[in-house]
């Protein structure tokens, strides 16, 4: 019989978007593995209720980044 030792290096991050009042907004989550992102997710906060994680892969966050910057020019040039 032999023994392994394994060690992993995990952190996880998170961002919470909201309103003035916090009461409603968004959560961005990461968990980080040794180095790697093994995960992003997205989910929506409404007072004390948190939705249902959605698993967003690599592609989706780079569209919801283009839709972002989008939305936010507009408004800027509605400004």
């Amino acid at each position: 019989m032999a023994i392994r030792r394994q060690q992993s290096n995990i952190v996880n991050l998170a961002f919470s978007i909201t309103t003035e009042d916090g009461k409603a907004g968004v959560q961005i989550s990461q968990a980080i593995v040794n180095g790697q992102s093994a995960g992003v997710g997205l989910r929506t906060l409404n007072g004390a209720r948190k939705s249902a994680e959605i698993k967003l892969d690599v592609d989706s966050l780079r569209d919801l980044q283009t839709a972002l910057k989008e939305i936010l020019g507009e408004e800027e040039n509605n400004s």
